[in-house]
């Protein structure tokens, strides 16, 4: 249980799956080494955490040691953890009145940075399947003040009085380790097995001018696929309804909400399939071909044979993209 949810954690501690690296990556120039990102990202994020590890566990620590009891009971994980167990250590300290504005305009900031990259992500997406929309004079910053008041509006729920029960059904369902690891299994296998290891390699080094390191080819191909997979399967076999604060637990129609949540998000994938299956001419294995065959590996200039300008608005959309075989 401890290394799968380790394992899910490090989908929302890199942001994988989620399309946020993606919608930012796709504002880079196109020659950047986004090879050398990653792996700069991999190591400041988790020796980020690692630190992080010490300043946490060493306070729960000492609250487990001050109230006398095992370290699992000081709080849960979550609001439980930010809201109640660290403010309580927040006024052992010295100065305690300044060290708690400190920490309550670090948990704002860090509430806000999140939520600039995922309605980015989310606009970036719309924006780049419907360009003739919202590709003209304030239609983006429209979009953008749109999803913003939806999900403010979205949001009060969880402030009234049993905004919390609500909250929990979010996070533990729609917003779970088991979604973005449905995910990760698809987009695995359509880019290593689908699209192709290889030629994915050969994009990357047409950007960056080399080839990544030989293993990576392998992560993509077996590792990775089986790895959330069986982390997948895991979550299922040892799932157990939710519970909030260890003694509320929620009734058989919260689960069904909760799993209804979760389905949303992970039932886009085969459904868009479907979709496209009936909705594309001919007949089932020419469907197939035509779905699953990309024209060429990168886009050119017309003529020339040289890349597109290495601006995002030179590059084509995703539904420009869509080319058959």
């Amino acid at each position: 249980q401890v290394w799968m949810d380790a394992g899910t954690q490090i989908f929302f501690s890199y942001a994988i799956c989620l399309g946020c690296l993606t919608a930012l990556g796709s504002y880079n120039k196109y020659h950047n080494n986004c090879y050398r990102d990653c792996v700069a990202l991999c190591f400041l994020n988790s020796g980020t955490s690692f630190v992080a590890g010490f300043a946490i566990f060493s306070i729960l620590g000492f609250m487990a040691g001050e109230q006398g009891v095992p370290i699992a009971e000081v709080a849960e994980s979550g609001p439980g953890l930010a809201f109640i167990a660290y403010p309580r250590a927040v006024v052992m300290l010295p100065f305690s009145p300044l060290w708690a504005c400190f920490f309550f305009l670090m948990v704002v900031l860090l509430g806000l940075d999140s939520q600039f990259v995922c309605v980015e992500s989310l606009v970036t997406a719309l924006v780049d399947m419907y360009p003739t929309i919202f590709r003209k004079k304030n239609r983006r910053e429209t979009l953008i003040l749109l999803v913003s008041v939806l999900s403010y509006l979205v949001g009060l729920v969880m402030l009234t009085e049993g905004g919390m029960y609500v909250f929990q059904l979010f996070d533990y369902y729609a917003a779970s380790g088991m979604c973005l690891l449905f995910v990760a299994i698809f987009e695995t296998l359509c880019i290593a097995w689908v699209y192709g290891a290889e030629r994915f390699y050969d994009n990357i080094e047409d950007m960056i001018g080399y080839r990544p390191w030989p293993i990576i080819k392998y992560c993509w191909l077996f590792i990775t696929p089986a790895v959330c997979m069986a982390t997948f399967l895991f979550s299922l076999i040892k799932y157990t309804p939710l519970t909030y604060n260890k003694k509320y637990v929620y009734p058989w129609w919260g689960d069904t909400l909760g799993w209804l949540l979760a389905l949303s998000s992970m039932v886009c994938i085969p459904l868009w399939i479907v979709y496209k299956l009936f909705t594309i001419k001919g007949s089932l294995r020419e469907r197939l071909h035509q779905l699953t065959c990309p024209l060429e590996d990168l886009p050119s200039m017309p003529g020339t044979g040289q890349p597109l300008p290495s601006t995002r608005a030179g590059l084509l959309t995703l539904t420009e993209l869509e080319s058959h075989c």
